[in-house]
């Protein structure tokens, strides 16, 4: 078939093409499976806790069940309802745990991904393993509950989740009504890990939340291009000179 053939049978039209954000972002993120977002530096999380409660409201309605370790609650401290509203002004139903060990806060993600009871779930944990992600990709697969994991920054290694994000704060959008307030919230996003894309991975997003579509696209204005090497921490140093 030529071109001119494929252009009238709709297959090929130029200026028809599908949105930049629609093919880089988000991969399933919120909607489906299992992700990991991590902190890009320390001291991220409150903005890994917007992004998270942004991203589930991609997903079905019903309520959503936020799990958080108590040793990072001591740390970081909770959810605060005020910020939660930026997000969720509809404020629909979140139910909080907040298990004492790591292996507790992974029982509880997994029996709720199996009840089908939540629409979603996001999680704050310290860490978790190939082994214990990929009990967690089967679950959330076979029941259709999409899981959002919260990771500190030290989060390395191997995972069976669909993604894996570096997620640190930018300045807002700027605001048109008044210049002086506050915009859409924007993120920073480097796709650390990508197992539907993996030709993406490495790749720099600048995203911007938009409240009545409740979704993503890519800030205008702002590049998207290869993220710059996260910095090696001094103990990370030593271990590579080890090795």
């Amino acid at each position: 078939m030529d071109i001119p053939s494929v252009q009238r049978a709709s297959v090929l039209c130029a200026g028809k093409t599908p949105p930049v954000q629609m093919a880089a972002f988000p991969f399933g993120l919120g909607v489906s499976g299992v992700h990991e977002i991590a902190e890009a530096a320390h001291g991220d999380l409150p903005s890994l806790t917007g992004f998270a409660f942004a991203a589930s409201r991609q997903c079905r309605p019903g309520p959503l069940l936020w799990v958080s370790q108590q040793t990072l609650l001591a740390e970081h401290g909770q959810v605060s309802t005020r910020g939660r509203r930026v997000f969720d002004p509809m404020e629909r139903e979140c139910l909080y745990v907040r298990p004492r060990k790591l292996i507790h806060a992974l029982w509880t993600i997994e029996e709720a991904i199996r009840s089908k009871a939540v629409a979603a779930v996001v999680a704050d944990i310290e860490a978790a393993d190939f082994t214990a992600t990929r009990r967690l990709v089967l679950a959330s697969s076979r029941h259709g509950v999409p899981v959002t994991l919260l990771m500190p920054y030290g989060r390395e290694g191997s995972t069976a989740a669909a993604t894996r994000w570096r997620i640190g704060a930018v300045p807002s959008a700027p605001n048109r009504l008044d210049p002086r307030a506050l915009g859409a919230p924007r993120w920073r996003g480097v796709l650390e890990r990508c197992r539907t894309v993996p030709n993406m991975v490495g790749q720099a997003f600048d995203l911007e939340y938009n409240d009545e579509t409740l979704s993503f696209s890519l800030a205008a204005g702002l590049a998207v291009g290869q993220a710059t090497p996260r910095a090696v921490r001094p103990f990370e140093a030593e271990l590579q000179q080890a090795v």
